[in-house]
């Protein structure tokens, strides 16, 4: 165990659903760093259980995985992808509590990235993504916000190492992750 914590590092991306968190964790997916998204594992395990990809499924899947194998659930899972993913860096895309920061702490060093954008911009970059768990509207997606806050999400946010806020343009966040990614790379976490 203590191997992996020498030898790897993992950006941990957090934000609430729209902030941008695929389009900040794709800059580093472009450099080479392998991505690994909390959806993908949530999806894999639907998958076994033969669920369809509903938003409520899904949702429902995620509480599930949480309250009978803990707070650090998806995080554990995550443990074998990132074990053995070439390179000493890796990213963890969507983590939703501070325990499954923790996991990774306990193996690896990691740096914490918070993508914050406004309500009203998540919302309406959630209704153009044109994808089957969008929200049909506002109260939709409150409750979905809420579920998110649920687990834990906004301690997350507020401690985490680095923030970017994405209230502008795919190319402004891109710039701003670039910037980011160096100063990590150069400083090594």
């Amino acid at each position: 165990m203590q191997s992996g914590k020498l030898r790897k590092t993992v950006m941990v991306i957090v934000g609430m659903p729209g902030a941008g968190k695929s389009l900040a964790s794709s800059v580093m997916k472009a450099q080479g760093i392998p991505v690994f998204v909390s959806g993908d594992i949530i999806r894999a395990e639907a998958r076994k259980r033969r669920l369809k990809f509903t938003r409520k499924n899904l949702g429902q899947l995620m509480l599930e995985i949480r309250r009978k194998e803990g707070m650090g659930a998806v995080a554990k899972r995550l443990v074998p992808l990132v074990e053995k993913a070439s390179g000493e860096y890796a990213v963890y895309e969507g983590a939703r509590s501070v325990e499954e920061v923790d996991e990774l702490h306990r193996r690896y060093r990691v740096v914490t990235i918070a993508i914050h954008a406004s309500s009203q911009a998540r919302f309406q970059r959630l209704q153009r993504r044109g994808r089957s768990d969008r929200p049909r509207g506002w109260a939709d997606f409150a409750e979905r916000d809420n579920r998110e806050l649920g687990v834990g999400i906004a301690k997350l946010i507020a401690l985490a190492d680095r923030t970017v806020e994405n209230e502008d343009s795919k190319e402004d966040l891109k710039r701003r992750m670039k910037r980011l990614l160096r100063t990590i790379l150069q400083t090594r976490g």
